[in-house]
């Protein structure tokens, strides 16, 4: 079983090759270990065993002031599940939606040595992962320039 817990080189070449401008959001899907594995990371260890869940909680904990600092907030926490359109058999524990000011922020936070300190609280809780940039259309529009839309 293939997880997804940290970008690719290719990712992150296809992501800053895009042209995007302007604000951006981030959509992270998340499954959480039943118990958080600090084995790569144990200098962050808690001294007692701790969920997945509790860990993220951590990591949300020693990143937001960085966030704040970049530009970016958490604009949606929630609760996951199954789908209801899509595959029964994958199921997301939480819905993150982060917004930041600019790809050139998000750069600015993801490479901030202090907020780097934490990230092991992260990859400790999660089992799998999704995180997918969007960015928004203006005026309600999804077709390129010169298409026709309803304003």
């Amino acid at each position: 079983m293939n997880r997804y817990i940290e970008p690719t080189p290719d990712s992150a070449a296809a992501l800053f090759s895009r042209d995007t401008k302007g604000e951006i959001i981030m959509l992270n899907l998340l499954r959480f270990r039943d118990i958080a594995d600090y084995s790569e990371h144990p200098e962050l260890a808690p001294t007692e065993k701790m969920s997945g869940r509790e860990a993220f909680q951590k990591y949300i904990d020693h990143t937001l002031p960085f966030l704040r600092e970049s530009g970016g907030k958490i604009e949606f926490l929630g609760e996951g599940g199954q789908y209801f359109i899509g595959p029964q058999t994958e199921r997301w524990d939480l819905v993150m939606l982060i917004q930041q000011r600019s790809l050139e922020s998000f750069l600015d936070f993801a490479s901030n040595a202090d907020y780097m300190v934490g990230i092991g609280h992260r990859t400790s809780a999660i089992a799998d992962s999704r995180l997918l940039p969007i960015s928004a259309f203006s005026d309600n529009c999804i077709l390129e320039s010169g298409g026709s839309c309803l304003t």
